[in-house]
């Protein structure tokens, strides 16, 4: 008999007063190689159920989750990678304001975490329309920005690996007192 462990679910969100598209849930099931016939989800107003298995492993993946508020699942999409379950589910209530978590009950959920990947602020999510296509190139907004820095130093900027007061820091090698610790001690060292 096989162990039930949860998989690691990532979400983020969007919400819009006047766009339906926008008003959306991002949630991802990370969980590599499910067996397709072993996939098991429901997907209602206030819930979701999930139970998989994987290649390989000998552990049953699954959770129950109420969510915060409801969706449509007639509108909502599902799609299975190789690496996890993609989910969109669309938000039933047309609003500005974020929903501030995924669940209904406010509990630490272990296995719940926040998808940075997708996650825009609210008062940055019209500057972001498609995520697909913003993260295809790397970091989102980097293409103008110039890392540049000494010549053979790539990106360190004009004082190099170490910053302006070199290797050993603002005190430099004799830390603290310097040279006047040493003077104090008749020379004998700090």
């Amino acid at each position: 008999m096989s162990a039930t462990t949860h998989p690691e679910v990532l979400w983020a969100q969007r919400s819009s007063t006047s766009d339906p598209a926008k008003n959306i849930i991002y949630l991802t099931v990370n969980l590599p190689d499910i067996v397709e016939s072993s996939l098991k989800y429901a997907l209602e107003p206030k819930s979701i159920s999930f139970k998989a298995h994987c290649n390989n492993v000998a552990t049953d993946y699954a959770f129950d989750l109420e969510f915060f508020a409801e969706i449509d699942p007639d509108k909502s999409s599902v799609r299975l990678t190789s690496r996890s379950l993609l989910l969109v589910l669309h938000k039933k209530e047309m609003q500005s304001e974020f929903w501030p978590r995924l669940t209904k009950e406010k509990i630490k959920t272990p296995f719940i975490k926040t998808d940075f990947n997708k996650w825009v602020d609210e008062d940055e999510q019209d500057g972001n329309p498609n995520i697909d296509e913003d993260l295809v190139g790397g970091i989102p907004g980097m293409d103008d920005m110039s890392m540049g820095g000494m010549g053979g130093m790539g990106g360190y900027g004009r004082y190099g690996w170490y910053g302006r007061h070199g290797r050993h820091g603002w005190y430099g090698w004799h830390g603290w007192h310097g040279w006047h610790g040493l003077l104090q001690n008749d020379g004998a060292g700090c």
